[in-house]
């Protein structure tokens, strides 16, 4: 295999910058092997490969093609080398204009250069119109560059041939260093040629004088030559012939300008037809155009051709102008019907109306197109809230059959869904432990718009209806009533003034158009959610609703939403105050009484949280009870966020003082509730919890067997869940409500909190009593049995040989207990170690105070032993056990032999280093127990 060679590498170019098509030398290095090796070249991003020729590795020839960029780089790619770098790049100049005269490489196109519309008329030759140097000098050209000189003389040009010349930019291009005496030179030239510009016609003659001379010439020398001859006949023959060449000339001349003549003559009534006949072109096909616009919809250009045809033709005497434009008028009227059937044709857009509405005026339709569309909108909008209401009185009476039915076939037990209500436990009992600070996920929101009642549905879609039709009813209006609906034509023509006109005398009638429209709403409303707070004879025309039970607080939320999304609409419109008033008592009721409902639901679902305990213990010893107490709060303050606030001209639900007491009395009862769950978990087993009332989902199989898989937990361990649940209770959830609470406004939150927390304290205190009487009072009570087995005396005993097995014993058991501690909340470890600490220094100091003598080696014994429990302990001291162990060690004789202290030190290393595995949780670094 051969070795690949180097990419090409570019490193001079010349010339370095020049115009397109400029042919340019590239050196550099590996630039290919032979010209099969070479596969591109490209200059300034243009591909200049075609043009290209190999000369050699370090030379290749080529011209630049027309390049889109400025400058750019040179690059050069082969098969053996790929594609190259350049160290050099190549500026693109643009092209300067080529004279007449001027030599050229390519071909120049002449008519660039001539203006047939200089003297047309005169006879002086093209080439001599268009000097290449008009000021007859050298012509020096400067190297300024030609960006600079386009930015210099903006919008102008150096060429003398162009409308915008600029003689400023001719001298720097081309006389840049010319001398003044040369400059006045040329001054000289140019009123030469002005003046011979002058002379016109004289100047054909001055210019062919050299050719009448020698006409002149041959004359005389035929005369003379007859003379010598003297020969008559030879005079008359020679002038003949004379005569009949100049006749034939004269003849061939006139002849030739003749034809010439008669083609411009020609040129002319033929340009002259053309224009004519572009003129009228537009009319003989308007018909074909209106009919093809009207397809497309481009009403606008129909319009504006409609206006100026009018303009043109409409007053017209001729025959044929006068049969095209007829066909026009036939087609305009035929747009109009159009129009006229779309802007009354419903639904339709506000946009779509204005515009139709627009296009009549300009067409100067007869009647009042807008005044139409307002009727035929105000009673399609009526007409479409009474069928609304027919329709799913109908679905609803269908669908509580069909409900029947299916009863008689299905166990309700055995139905998850029959309870139209939302419940968060039945939420929260689809996953069996919930992580604290998760988003609350509504599995079932679309079963339950499937399942939501027909009088919600129909309140949703009646003020959606009249949220979206009213407020483009009442623009249409507001446009009618200013004039913007039409044109500056309609304006101009007083079409415009006629319709405010008539928009003042219909203020009424609109009005009333509205007030029906309003009147229909809040009844309808009512008719499907406060039946009885309409009267008799209107109960059947709004009414007719089945009221089997009474809507849960979600579906009153729904609803109070929706009537307050109407109630906006209706705001915006300036509708009545007497009007809104009345929606804003409706929605002041309905707020009121969906708080009561939802808090009551509520507090029957914590009810039902002691069934859901799992004592499944995630990382920080917490059970899902927790989260779920919480989360079901804050579900249901949630669902009444929208009830709480109040909206522009809406009252405070908690404005009476009953509606006040009455909210906080069942805040207090909710947490309550979950206190009495949490004793009753951790004082009952599993056999005395009542599951009489339990839904349908907290009876699933999964749910129960993980409430029964925990049944080799001890009653510590449960005392210790419920103590750790405890805890985060009152330093994070109650705390979280209290927040939640203010959050949503609720008054008396003071009390709600201090109530729920002392009733908490209280159960978090009996608990703990209970777990460290139960695990305290074993190992305090083994001490003393253990201390004096074996008849052990403090007066007569041996040199101490390390720590005796009553005190490993000790540490052994207080190990134990922190083991299950920590294995179901390490936050409870302190807590509970200290207390332990606390209840066996004590027990220790009282032993030690209750010895009457001790021996030297007794006395060291028992410092030893003092002193490896406290050292193993001494994270967990506390005051009241620092205390206890320094009245032990009081009560002991001081060591005054330096042997004593060295061999009690050796000793206690000694214990320190036979228990270090078990004395590893006693560290003071909590870090290494985490890694641990």
């Amino acid at each position: 295999m051969s070795r690949a060679r180097q990419p090409p590498l570019v490193t001079g170019i010349s010339p370095n910058e020049g115009i397109s098509w400029t042919k340019v030398t590239i050196r550099g290095e590996n630039l290919g092997t032979g010209p099969a090796d070479l596969i591109g070249l490209t200059i300034c991003g243009h591909n200049c490969l075609l043009t290209a020729e190999w000369m050699s590795a370090s030379k290749i020839v080529c011209r630049v093609g027309q390049a889109k960029n400025d400058k750019g780089d040179i690059i050069v790619t082969t098969k053996s080398g790929g594609k190259g770098t350049s160290t050099v790049s190549f500026k693109l100049l643009k092209p300067e204009k080529i004279g007449i005269l001027d030599q050229s490489a390519v071909w120049v196109d002449e008519m660039n250069y001539y203006d047939m519309r200089t003297d047309r008329n005169k006879g002086i030759p093209p080439l001599s119109l268009r000097p290449a140097n008009p000021l007859g000098i050298e012509i020096d050209k400067s190297r300024f560059p030609q960006k600079d000189l386009e930015a210099l003389f903006p919008g102008m040009s150096a060429d003398f041939t162009s409308e915008n010349f600029s003689a400023a930019w001719y001298l720097i291009e081309n006389h840049s260093t010319t001398s003044f005496d040369q400059l006045k030179m040329a001054v000289v030239n140019l009123k030469k040629q002005a003046n011979k510009k002058n002379e016109g016609s004289l100047a054909y003659v001055k210019g062919g004088l050299s050719t009448f001379f020698e006409a002149q010439d041959a004359l005389s020398a035929i005369h003379q030559k007859l003379e010598a001859d003297g020969t008559e006949k030879v005079e008359g023959s020679m002038t003949q012939k004379l005569e009949n060449v100049l006749n034939r000339a004269s003849n061939t001349a006139d002849t030739l300008f003749q034809e010439v003549l008669g083609r411009k003559d020609k040129a002319d009534s033929t340009r002259n037809a053309l224009n004519v006949l572009q003129r009228f072109k537009f009319l003989f096909n308007l018909p074909l155009n209106i009919e093809r616009n009207i397809q497309k919809g481009d009403y606008d250009v129909v319009i504006n051709d409609y206006e100026k045809a009018k303009s043109l033709f409409g007053k017209t005497e001729v025959q044929v102008f006068k049969k095209y434009y007829a066909e026009v008028e036939t087609r305009i009227e035929a747009l109009r019907e159009l129009l006229l059937d779309k802007l009354l044709e419903t639904p339709s857009t506000l946009h779509d109306q204005k515009r139709y509405i627009r296009y009549l005026s300009d067409l100067h339709a007869p009647g009042d197109p807008a005044w139409q569309c307002i009727g035929a909108q105000h009673q399609w909008i009526l007409q479409l809230m009474h069928n609304y209401k027919e329709s799913y009185v109908k679905e609803q009476k269908g669908k509580d059959m069909f409900l029947l039915c299916n009863s008689l076939l299905h166990s309700p037990m055995l139905d998850l869904d029959s309870d139209v209500r939302p419940s968060p436990i039945g939420h929260l009992s689809q996953s069996a432990s919930l992580k604290r600070g998760s988003s609350f996920q509504s599995g079932r929101d679309d079963a339950w718009q499937c399942k939501a009642p027909q009088q919600v549905v129909f309140v949703e879609k009646l003020t959606k209806l009249v949220v979206s039709q009213l407020p483009n009813f009442w623009k249409l209006w507001i446009s009618y009533v200013n004039g913007s609906l039409f044109s500056e034509t309609a304006e101009k023509s007083g079409q415009m003034e006629r319709s405010k006109k008539n928009a003042r005398q219909r203020q009424n009638d609109f009005k009333k158009m509205i007030q029906e429209v309003m009147h229909s709403l809040v009844k309808l409303i009512r008719g499907a959610l406060l039946p009885f707070s309409l009267k008799e004879g209107e109960s059947r025309q709004y009414g007719g609703w089945e009221m089997k039970s009474e809507l849960s607080g979600q579906w009153l939320t729904h609803v109070i939403q929706t009537v307050r999304l109407s109630s906006e609409s209706l705001t915006a419109l300036e509708i009545p105050n007497d009007m809104l008033q009345i929606i804003q008592d409706l929605i002041l009721d309905l707020r009121v009484r969906c708080i009561i409902v939802t808090l009551q639901h509520t507090a029957e679902d914590i009810k039902r949280l002691a069934e859901k305990e799992d004592w499944i213990v995630d990382n920080e010893g917490l059970t899902s009870l927790p989260s779920q107490f919480e989360q079901c709060i804050v579900y249901s303050l949630q669902s009444l966020k929208t009830v709480l606030d109040c909206k522009p001209g809406e009252a405070s639900v908690f404005q009476q003082q009953k509606t006040q007491e009455d909210v906080c009395q069942l805040s207090i009862g909710i947490m309550q509730v979950f206190i009495d769950c949490l004793e009753q978990l951790s004082t009952k087993p599993d056999g005395d919890i009542d599951t009489a009332h339990l839904s349908v989902d907290v009876s699933s199989p999964d749910l129960f067997g993980s409430i029964h898989e925990d049944s080799s937990l001890s009653s510590e361990q449960r005392l210790l869940i419920a103590l750790s649940n405890c805890r985060y209770l009152e330093h994070h959830t109650f705390l979280n409500i209290a927040e939640h609470f203010e959050k949503h406004g609720f008054q008396g939150v003071e009390k709600i909190t201090q109530v729920s927390m002392e009733s908490l304290k209280e159960l978090d205190q009996r608990l703990f009593e209970m777990y460290i009487e139960a695990k305290a009072d074993p190992i305090v009570g083994s001490l003393e049995p253990g201390i004096y087995a074996g008849y052990f005396d403090w007066k007569d005993c041996l040199v101490p040989a390390g720590v005796r097995n009553y005190l490993k014993e000790a540490l052994v058991n207080i190990i134990a207990v922190h083991a299950e501690v920590f294995t179901i909340s390490k936050d409870l470890v302190p807590r509970v170690m200290s207390r332990i600490v606390e209840a066996v220094s004590e027990e220790l100091s009282r032993l030690m105070q209750c010895v009457s003598f001790f021996s030297k080696n007794g006395a060291l014994q028992a410092r030893l032993e003092i002193c490896a429990l406290r050292d193993a302990v001494a994270i967990y001291l506390t005051p009241e056990s620092n205390s206890s162990f320094k009245q032990a060690l009081e009560a002991l004789p001081q060591l005054s032999s330096v042997t004593d202290k060295k061999l009690l030190e050796e000793l206690l290393n000694k214990f320190k280093s036979s228990m270090h595995l078990q004395l590893t949780c006693f560290q003071a670094s909590s870090s290494a127990m985490m890694k641990t």
